[in-house]
């Protein structure tokens, strides 16, 4: 048998390394390929990591479904409407404040915009101005009369008599709409201005404050007794008006 060579042996030594290199780079390759891809600097991982970012796509996936707003951020009325907390609790109803939004930019807007500028004003018996407050009545005839120029008698019994003003149905209510209650073991003994979507504006009683409330509350629902209305817009386009 002839004897190899000790530099042939070395050769096929130095061969043998560099092909099982070879192979065991193009494993590592294979498998790093086969990993998830690196978290970008600063991301935290292990399991309070994974919850955080669980808890971040929620954040992300309920900010997608929010629906738009109802209407542009330079819109006067309804940044009016947002700052009084009307368009946020107008109902449970998933349209109901674009509702009110669209019910309070007919012709009564002004009416009842003017009214909802006196929200907090407190209640006082007898009372028809800001500075000594406002009752019921008080609070609707002083409306009224600044903001269309109509003046309505002084009690609410008589404003629900007023022969220039039209009884309407339930279901036939408009912004600016007188609506009549029984408060008081009366037929028409408290008044307050409907705003739409259900909810009217008045002059509560005493300790209380000139607010917002829905007339499909049950104390409302079951007093409730008639509604006028008056011709608003040929009010404001009368010579007295101006």
């Amino acid at each position: 048998m002839r004897l190899v060579s000790r530099a042939l042996l070395n050769r096929v030594a130095a061969a043998g390394l560099l092909a099982w290199g070879c192979a065991a780079h193009a494993q590592g390759v294979a498998q790093a390929s086969a990993l998830p891809p690196a978290p970008p600097p600063g991301t935290m991982t292990g399991a309070y990591g994974q919850s955080l970012q669980q808890q971040q796509a929620a954040v992300d996936k309920a900010a997608a479904a929010k629906p738009a707003p109802a209407a542009t951020p330079g819109d006067a009325v309804s940044r009016f409407l947002s700052e009084r907390g009307l368009l946020s609790t107008a109902t449970g109803e998933p349209n109901a404040p674009a509702r009110l939004l669209d019910s309070v930019r007919d012709t009564a807007s002004d009416l009842v915009l003017s009214a909802m500028n006196f929200l907090g004003v407190r209640y006082t018996r007898g009372g028809n101005s800001v500075e000594n407050g406002f009752d019921c009545s008080g609070f609707t005839r002083h409306i009224f009369e600044m903001s269309v120029g109509l003046v309505l008698p002084r009690r609410a019994d008589e404003q629900a008599k007023m022969g220039s003003l039209s009884p309407i149905r339930k279901d036939e209510l408009k912004p600016g709409d007188l609506v009549f209650f029984n408060t008081m073991r009366a037929t028409f003994s408290h008044v307050g201005i409907y705003v739409g979507e259900g909810k009217f504006i008045h002059a509560p009683r005493t300790g209380s404050a000139v607010r917002v409330e829905d007339m499909r509350d049950s104390y409302w629902a079951k007093r409730f007794t008639g509604a006028r209305r008056a011709d608003l817009k040929a009010a404001a386009e009368s010579p007295a008006a101006r």
